[in-house]
């Protein structure tokens, strides 16, 4: 299920901070059939730009909340985020006496 955050403009000034915003969207974002090296160099280029956010962990929150399925968010490719998400939900379905400490 699809859930967005709230159309509000508290829940998005965070990204007029972003470091991609002035940016070239296109290095965020595979072009269709990318490949090999040059989708390399794109997300690599793309997490640096990530790297001086100041606002890296409100975008991957709301990727992740967001479930969204394309693009670098926070510093974290569409696989990343899907084994982060994956993660994050095995964790909260483990009971809590039963975590390792």
């Amino acid at each position: 299920m699809l859930k967005l955050p709230p159309p509000v403009a508290e829940s998005w000034d965070w990204q007029l901070t972003a470091a991609c915003r002035d940016a070239d969207p296109t290095v965020f974002f595979y072009l269709d059939n990318e490949r090999g090296e040059p989708r390399e160099n794109r997300v690599r280029a793309a997490k640096r730009i990530c790297l001086r956010c100041p606002v890296r962990a409100r975008c991957l929150n709301h990727a992740l909340e967001a479930r969204e399925t394309h693009g670098i968010w926070g510093g974290y490719t569409e696989d990343e985020r899907r084994t982060l998400r994956r993660r994050r939900e095995l964790e909260q379905a483990v009971p809590v006496r039963s975590r390792k400490r």
